[in-house]
């Protein structure tokens, strides 16, 4: 068995893909970070920026993104702020998960419990 290198994907192709930059307008995206299409492909526009748009139809997390366009994550935040900047994406961040001090006491959660085991 033939071990293949990892494809990271041509680099010229890369510079091309994000027009020579290798840092964006992020906007703090992260890799669950969902991506939803606010608008249609238009003539014209970048290949991979309508992929994206075609995609995220529907809420599509970034890794996700990245995985479909094969192209590395790096590479598509860039992409993806293009179209968040332009308006073509809205970005959906999770809920930050409760701090230790908003979780129920407890003892609230053994009164709930002996209340199921009552059922």
């Amino acid at each position: 068995m033939i071990r293949k290198p990892v494809d990271i994907g041509d680099p010229h192709r890369l510079y091309t893909v994000t027009g020579g930059r290798s840092r964006g307008e992020e906007a703090g995206l992260d890799l669950v970070t969902l991506i939803v299409s606010e608008c249609r492909p238009t003539e014209g526009m970048q290949s991979e920026h309508v992929r994206i748009l075609e995609l995220c139809e529907h809420p599509t997390a970034v890794v996700e993104v990245a995985a479909d366009l094969r192209l590395p994550i790096t590479v598509v935040k860039i992409l993806l702020g293009d179209l968040l900047a332009a308006g073509r994406i809205t970005a959906r961040n999770p809920r930050p998960s409760a701090a230790h001090g908003d979780a129920p006491e407890s003892a609230l959660l053994k009164e709930v419990l002996i209340g199921l085991r009552n059922l």
